[in-house]
Formats: C-alpha cells, sequence, structure tokens
C-alpha cells in the first residue's frame, strides 16, 4: 500500500531523479514536474498528498505556482515544501506567507527532507485536513466549505456514494479498495476538470462517501458525466470470472454465496436556488436524502 501520492516540482533532471528513485522506495507514489505550469496541470487532474517545489523554474517561479495552487479552492489544501538554492530569511519568509507549509535548502539532506515530507503529511491527516488514501480534502475542510456556501449564492452541493462497496472489500481487501477510492478521486478531479471552474470544491468525507461543491447551473452536468464514466470504468476493478457473471459472490459463514451487483455511484444534489438552509446540517442532511432516492431511484 502506498505512503502516498508526492508530486516533485523540478527541472534539474538529476535531483528530480534521485527523489523519485528514493520515495518510491519510501513506499511513495511519485510523480515529476519540470515546468510549473506542468505542475498545476498535473494537480488539477490528479491531487498529491504533498508538492515538493523547486523555486527556481523555466516557465514561472515556484512562488508564482504556490500562490496558483493556495487560491485555487480544490488545491489549497496540499502541503508544499519549498526546494531552493536560496537561503535569504527574506525568501523564506515570502514562501511561508504564500502558504508553503515547510522550506529546505539546497543542497539538502535526503533524510531531513523524508522527514518534512512524513511530518507534513502526517499533520495534514492530523487535523482533519486530508484523506489518507485519496489526498483529498477531509473533515475540517468541508466543513469549512459547508459554512462558506451559508454565505454564497447560486451554489450546487453533491453528496456522491459507492454503493456495494462494502461488498467489493469484503471480497477484494482493503488494497483493493483503496484503489477504488483513488480511481473515483481521480475521476471526479477530471470531471470537475472538463465541466466545473477552479472554484469548485472536491472532499472525501469518509469511506465511500464524497463531496463536491459547484456552480448550480454546472451540477446537472457534473452528475452525469460523472455517472456515466463510473458506469463504464469501475468494471476494471473485478476480476475477470466476476466480470463474465455480471456480479459478486460473497462467501456467507454457512458455506453458502450472497449475490452483489457490481458497483455504483449514487449522487444527491441540494442547490440554495431551490432550499434555504439556515445551518449546515440541513444542507448535508437533504443531499443524503437525495442521495438515498437517487440510489433508490437506480435499482
Amino acid at each position: 500500500m502506498t505512503k502516498g501520492r508526492i508530486l516533485v516540482v523540478e527541472d534539474d533532471a538529476d535531483i528530480s531523479n534521485m527523489l523519485r528513485i528514493y520515495f518510491s522506495g519510501q513506499g511513495y507514489d511519485v510523480q515529476v514536474a519540470p515546468r510549473g505550469s506542468q505542475a498545476l496541470a498535473m494537480t488539477r487532474q490528479q491531487i498529491p498528498h504533498l508538492i515538493v517545489l523547486d523555486i527556481m523554474l523555466p516557465d514561472m517561479d515556484g512562488y508564482s505556482v504556490c500562490k496558483e495552487l493556495r487560491t485555487t479552492t480544490r488545491t489549497s489544501h496540499i502541503p508544499i515544501i519549498f526546494l531552493t538554492q536560496r537561503d535569504e530569511r527574506s525568501d523564506k519568509i515570502a514562501g511561508l506567507e504564500l502558504g508553503a507549509d515547510d522550506y529546505i535548502t539546497k543542497p539538502f539532506d535526503i533524510e531531513e527532507l523524508r522527514l518534512r515530507v512524513q511530518g507534513a503529511i502526517r499533520r495534514a491527516e492530523r487535523e482533519s485536513l486530508t484523506d489518507p488514501v485519496t489526498g483529498l480534502a477531509a473533515g475540517r475542510l468541508i466543513e469549512d466549505q459547508l459554512r462558506k456556501l451559508l454565505r454564497s449564492k447560486s451554489w450546487a452541493y453533491m453528496d456522491l456514494r459507492i454503493n456495494h462497496f462494502d461488498a467489493f472489500n469484503e471480497v477484494y481487501g482493503n488494497i483493493a479498495g483503496h484503489e477504488v477510492l483513488r480511481f473515483v478521486a481521480l475521476l471526479m478531479n477530471e470531471v470537475v476538470e472538463t465541466t466545473g471552474t477552479t472554484d469548485d470544491f472536491i472532499g472525501h468525507a469518509i469511506s465511500d462517501n464524497f463531496v463536491i461543491i459547484t456552480a448550480e447551473p454546472n451540477a446537472q452536468a457534473v452528475q452525469q458525466l460523472l455517472t456515466k464514466r463510473f458506469a463504464e470504468e469501475v468494471g476494471s476493478h473485478y476480476a475477470f470470472p466476476d466480470r463474465q457473471r455480471g456480479h459478486l459472490l460473497v462467501p456467507q459463514p454457512d458455506g453458502s454465496d450472497r449475490k452483489e451487483p457490481f458497483m455504483t455511484l449514487a449522487i444527491g444534489i441540494v442547490s440554495d436556488t431551490t432550499h434555504s438552509f439556515a445551518d449546515i446540517r440541513e444542507i448535508t442532511e437533504l443531499a443524503a436524502e437525495a442521495r438515498r432516492q437517487a440510489g433508490a431511484s437506480a435499482r
């Protein structure tokens, strides 16, 4: 099981390859971007658990990349560690003021960087900022976004749940289950990138439950594309015999097998254009009820 996904933004091939090899050996999934613009595009497609960001890049400096990440709702929570040759106090302060979580100067001790990476990821998880499996915004950040909705206009809150996920997890195990959760997180990012805006929010509430906040006019398009793509692509997570059979067989204590359908995605949507809300619980409860009704209609 991977410890998390790290994006290394570094144009020096020797350094980026060294970091990729080292952190891959430590159990992380490592991606490399040699340019700031490429890093921003990759991050919008797939949220990393942490970014190691060089300040000196060929197309835009690391400060600009950090500012863009921090001012984009979907990426604002990602821990960032600056990596630079500069050792000036003013440079460090500038980076930290932009929202970087840490700062390390070249030449660096790889063990020290490992501990800083490990600490930043654990701190984000401990403070309920990110989900340890998907890297998406979690608990406290979801609550903060919900409170913002009470002061906003023309928004849609989407409650997503993977139906029959528990049965899949029971048969295939937690590692396969985590792959499904990461697949959904990636799918959500791709769909929102296609049909939403940079102000949209994506969160992982708990286990098989996710959240999207988007502009109300975009909600139906997001829902339709997500449902369509999930149905088309989720089959790849099942073994060939199960795909041939068309359902899952879950072993029972008495030696029999219980039939379970393949996973589906149920989505409930609520909006301030159709309802008035006094507190965040009303939003989440109404969205969950809409999602349950959508699941029942699909069945």
